[in-house]
């Protein structure tokens, strides 16, 4: 068992090297969900910081364990303090929350020098966040960026743009469209998977050939990870 790998388990201060052990082992496992998020993840963006914060919450939840220990008065002294504090943060997708919360879960674990629960609980999550993704039940398509352009109401170059868009995206799906002007112009907005070999930059040449196209802007998914 992997629990005999530490000198003590119960005991009010732990060693040097259990320390060292337990936050290591932490930010290995922390490391791994992070990973296997950023593999699977499938969108228009995808934040740098909450991945690093799922990192390192892990530490932060086995650091507050073994500051815990078996002591009730600690408990309720760090339960307090940490009462002040208020995250405030709304994910929009349910995903990030179940990453955040398994991150938390593996630094309680180790914490607790439950490292056979954290090391089979870490895997066991990883591996079926993959098989999920691989299965029907993950996305069946995902897009490159988003395209968006407004045009007047009456433009008769319907037929010009949706082969323009044929002919550079391998997929594409309109998201939103809505009046402006006062009517006079409808907004378009598309997000698009690009054909392998096709620039971003020849779409864009090409729907500026539309006659009364305005506001042509693509924002791909490279340009916006750090958002």
């Amino acid at each position: 068992m992997l629990e005999s790998l530490t000198v003590q388990t119960a005991v009010e201060s732990a060693s040097l090297m259990t320390l060292l052990y337990v936050a290591m082992l932490s930010f290995i496992l922390s490391t791994i969900l992070a990973l296997v998020y950023q593999k699977t993840f499938r969108g228009l963006s995808y934040s740098r910081n909450y991945i690093q914060a799922v990192v390192l919450i892990s530490i932060i939840a086995a650091m507050v364990i073994q500051a815990v220990g078996d002591s009730l008065a600690r408990g309720l002294g760090i339960f307090a303090a940490m009462a002040v504090i208020r995250f405030r943060t709304n994910f929009k997708d349910p995903r990030d929350t179940l990453f955040l919360f398994a991150s938390l879960a593996a630094g309680i674990a180790c914490g607790a020098y439950a490292f056979t629960i954290a090391i089979v609980g870490t895997l066991t999550f990883s591996l079926a966040a993959i098989v999920l993704y691989l299965s029907p039940l993950g996305p069946n398509q995902f897009f490159d960026g988003m395209l968006r352009f407004n045009i007047p109401t009456k433009a008769q170059e319907g037929s010009r743009l949706s082969s323009i868009l044929h002919k550079h995206c391998k997929a594409f799906s309109l998201i939103t469209l809505r009046e402006i002007e006062q009517g006079n112009r409808m907004d378009y907005a598309y997000h698009i998977k690009l054909r392998k070999g096709t620039t971003h930059e020849s779409l864009l040449q090409n729907l500026k050939t539309l006659d009364n196209i305005q506001q042509v802007n693509l924002m791909m998914q490279e340009a916006t990870v750090d958002l």
